[in-house]
């Protein structure tokens, strides 16, 4: 079959010919109908070696880690799915028994530094393996062509709503930071789940104009020195929530200021910036929440998939042949999509 894979430290990934896995016990084969793509994939295939190496990551491995399929071959002892069945793949990895997978906080097993997509052997190929039945959801409604996004970028977004829920009263304001997507999923979780006021900020137009699509009340043209200021404009003391999915220095710094006295900022864009020379203690919002995460629980990827099957949120994407993988990565850096990038193999 053929594989987008990285295949060597520092250099692009390419789209080579790869043995199609057989399943062991336990294991289950799925047949890849779509795999959405995600910016951190770009930073993969620029890893420097020692850092990938001291990860647990092997090259070569194929990418992708949002994949919608159906079940091709079943292992000895897999029991509870049928050859053909149409399920979603879980995005991250996990044991299932560690203190955190007990607790329910599955993204934070010391497992999930390693997975399909990201260290093995991921879901932008004809076919891919999983470990076992716990990392599969059986579809109902949903095309597996479209699941994929769900278990990643629906459910990260998820997840930060989630968790800030109780900072959010009816009535009062919500704001995400980068309409992209992962934001444009937060938008439907904050319309869903809330009576709050949602203002989508991100400086491409295409975005803004499907985040009103989706039902944003309010949109903003990008972060600059004033947006804060428009924010405290628009509710008077702050919003509740403010999620940012960019994470470079002045997102983080509006973002903060935007947020009033006991509400919530999440930081889930991984752009690696910082607050330098900044008094910490006058800067966060007193008596309110600041927290960040990497990727969500099993938990999430089933609440979102079971909205999306109830119809409260979409899974709009952008189709792509594989052998167009890399303009669709060109595409999705670019801005210029609607929905999420989904590449399905020949």
């Amino acid at each position: 079959m053929q594989a987008y894979r990285i295949v060597e430290w520092g250099h692009p990934p390419e789209l080579v010919e790869a043995p199609v896995p057989e399943p062991g016990p336990g294991q289950v084969l799925v047949a890849v109908a779509g795999n959405g793509l995600c910016h951190s994939d770009a930073m993969m295939s620029q890893m420097p070696a020692a850092i990938g190496e001291a990860i647990g990551w092997q090259v070569p491995f194929t990418l992708g880690h949002e994949i919608g399929g159906r079940v091709a071959s079943l292992g000895p002892g897999v029991s509870g799915f049928a050859e053909g069945d149409p399920v979603a793949v879980i995005s991250p990895s996990s044991c299932g028994h560690c203190p955190f997978c007990v607790r329910g906080e599955d993204n934070n097993c010391a497992d999930s530094l390693v997975g399909r997509g990201y260290g093995r052997d991921g879901g932008l190929a004809s076919y891919v393996l999983v470990s076992s039945t716990r990392e599969l959801v059986k579809l109902t409604t949903l095309d597996p062509v479209c699941a994929g996004p769900l278990t990643d970028a629906g459910a990260t977004s998820y997840h930060a709503v989630k968790r800030a829920l109780p900072r959010i009263h009816p009535g009062g304001t919500a704001v995400v930071i980068g309409a992209g997507g992962l934001g444009s999923y937060a938008v439907q979780h904050l319309l869903a789940l809330t009576a709050a006021r949602v203002v989508a900020i991100d400086p491409v137009p295409e975005r803004l104009a499907y985040a009103s699509e989706l039902g944003a009340h309010v949109t903003m043209a990008g972060v600059d020195r004033d947006t804060a200021g428009e924010v405290l404009a628009l509710t008077g003391d702050g919003a509740d929530a403010v999620f940012d999915f960019v994470g470079i220095g002045p997102t983080i710094r509006a973002g903060l200021r935007s947020t009033r006295r006991g509400g919530a900022f999440a930081l889930i864009g991984a752009g690696q910036g910082g607050l330098p020379d900044v008094s910490l203690y006058d800067f966060l919002p007193k008596d309110g929440e600041v927290f960040t995460f990497q990727a969500s629980t099993i938990s999430d990827a089933l609440d979102v998939i079971a909205l999306a099957d109830a119809g409260r949120i979409r899974a709009d994407v952008d189709l792509f042949p594989l052998d167009r993988v890399a303009d669709a990565y060109e595409a999705m850096e670019a801005g210029t999509l609607r929905g999420r990038a989904v590449v399905v193999p020949d």
